[in-house]
């Protein structure tokens, strides 16, 4: 019924209405929505919440207030959506959902939120362009270096990843599994963390997403895969995870969440100004710098692929007895 109430033209609803026809209530914009700054709870460090603030540029003159962006980094990429799940269902408080929201959660002796119930989902935006790096000088040269070293030598080649239980360390996990390796995981906070400890010699190598780029293009860091379903245009020579013979391809959708109960009306008027958002030129230019790709899901798709996310992430956190304490 839904689908065909979504086609009716005004004439057709009145028709149906007139026949008895019942049709389900359409959200409506909520009027004085918003009547305030609107926050967004960002996931990670300033460096790589970088396109949040883009975004939010391009969306306060839409809605007609504010988008404030207020830094919640921590607990593996999960702080953002603990931290928006007790404020009021409003709107005027979002925050950002990276994968690790459905993962984290049953990593945990307590489940502190339900990845699920706990949130309004608004809208997914894009995901992460996620690689492994080492630096230029690295006696890796190739992915096949890094793996014949950590055979060589177990538990002593280390690599970075912004935290436990994120995509970079459940992809490394996925693949040491296969390879039956053992590398030394070292999580840090964020993308200028990591890439310090990186040129510093402190670790190996880094898997994270594409805020290496820049230093890649510079010839400082040197890249030996990518996760995407195909190679990247900028980066032609590095293989993705398939290339290799791996099953794998990790882009991590994310998007923009609330607390569970928002009204619909305030949920249309959120994913409305976001969406055009995404497709303006700027936006799209500034993801296409971060090879990023568009990765749009409306309100109920978006909420779809989290209750089925949450099935496939219980699974992997079983397989490999990922576990925070």
């Amino acid at each position: 019924m839904k689908n065909i109430t979504t086609n009716l033209t005004r004439r057709g609803v009145l028709a149906a209405a007139a026949g008895g026809l019942a049709l389900p209530a359409l959200a409506q914009p909520r009027a004085g929505f918003p009547n305030r700054p609107v926050r967004i709870f960002a996931a990670w460090a300033p460096g790589p919440n970088v396109y949040t603030r883009v975004l939010a540029d391009l969306v306060g003159p839409k809605l007609g207030q504010p988008v404030v962006i207020e830094n919640r980094a921590g607990a593996n990429g999960t702080l953002a959506a603990r931290a928006v799940s007790s404020e009021p269902a409003d709107g005027h408080t979002l925050a950002q959902i990276p994968g690790s929201v459905f993962r984290v959660p049953y990593m945990m002796p307590r489940m502190p939120y339900d990845p699920v119930e706990d949130f309004t989902y608004i809208i997914c935006l894009t995901g992460y362009t996620f690689g492994l790096v080492v630096r230029a000088d690295s006696p890796h040269r190739t992915w096949a270096d890094f793996v014949a070293a950590t055979k060589r030598q177990p538990g002593r080649i280390s690599y970075g990843s912004p935290g436990v239980g994120t995509e970079s360390h459940v992809v490394m996990d996925r693949i040491a599994e296969i390879e039956k390796v053992e590398w030394l995981h070292a999580p840090y906070r964020g993308g200028s963390e990591l890439t310090s400890a990186l040129l510093s010699g402190t670790i190996d190598a880094v898997a994270t997403a594409s805020h290496w780029s820049s230093l890649v293009l510079d010839g400082r860091l040197r890249l030996l895969n990518v996760w995407t379903p195909e190679r990247i245009a900028r980066y032609p020579d590095a293989p993705t995870l398939k290339d290799l013979g791996y099953d794998i391809v990790a882009t991590s959708p994310y998007g923009l969440a609330g607390p569970k109960g928002m009204d619909p009306g305030v949920v249309k008027v959120l994913h409305d100004a976001f969406k055009e958002a995404l497709y303006h030129p700027d936006s799209l230019a500034y993801l296409q710098g971060l090879d990023q790709p568009v990765m749009y899901m409306d309100s109920a798709a978006y909420t779809d692929f989290a209750r089925r996310q949450v099935v496939k992430e219980q699974a992997i956190v079983q397989r490999l007895n990922l576990r925070i304490e």
